[in-house]
């Protein structure tokens, strides 16, 4: 079974929402704006790029990402690697063709055969809609999670709020950096 990585920059309140400045968000663009760039704590991103052999996306990160990362040498690696969008109105028009191959999943069903296959890590970028579903179907396996020392009040949350049995997580890897960021690496316990 492949392993499903959920990985978010997160407001210490939870938020996840417009974190390099997509539109429509009060405080969109908050991971820079507001914190000292500290190179060593976005390592993470790298070592992601590197073990990932697929990206899962749901439609609103898809749109977003696929304006601009296929062109952008920071993720030159993710360009050949194999997207998955779930979506049950994206169509095969909507997608762009300058980013490889991308299929789209209609259901967490789709996502859950999809662990079921052969090959390494799946990546979840964003997607905070897309991860509640994940969560609740019990299909994350990890998080990756680069903690902001902001808070932002209202906004997307990477966690669902459905009233569910308690999920335990084990801390796997952690780091502290000057500028206050956490990298903080869960992984789920079953």
């Amino acid at each position: 079974m492949r392993t499903l990585i959920s990985t978010a920059f997160i407001s210490l309140d939870g938020v996840v929402e417009a974190p390099g400045g997509e539109p429509g968000y009060r405080n969109s663009g908050w991971t820079f704006k507001h914190t000292d760039f500290v190179p060593e704590a976005f390592a993470i991103k790298g070592r992601e790029q590197d073990e990932a052999t697929a990206i899962l996306l749901g439609r609103t990160s898809y749109e977003a990402f696929s304006q601009v990362w296929p062109t952008m040498e920071e993720f030159a690696q993710y360009k050949e690697m194999p997207k998955y969008v779930v979506s049950t109105t994206l169509g095969e028009g909507d997608l762009v063709s300058n980013w490889g191959e991308t299929t789209i999943l209609r259901s967490v069903d789709e996502v859950a055969a999809l662990k079921e296959t052969e090959g390494g890590p799946i990546i979840v970028h964003g997607s905070a809609t897309l991860n509640h579903a994940l969560s609740d179907a019990g299909l994350i396996d990890r998080y990756h999670l680069l903690v902001f020392p902001l808070l932002l009040g209202a906004g997307k949350r990477l966690f669902s709020a459905t009233d569910k049995d308690v999920q335990k997580l084990k801390l796997v890897e952690h780091e502290a950096y000057a500028n206050g960021l956490q990298l903080n690496v869960f992984d789920v316990v079953l």
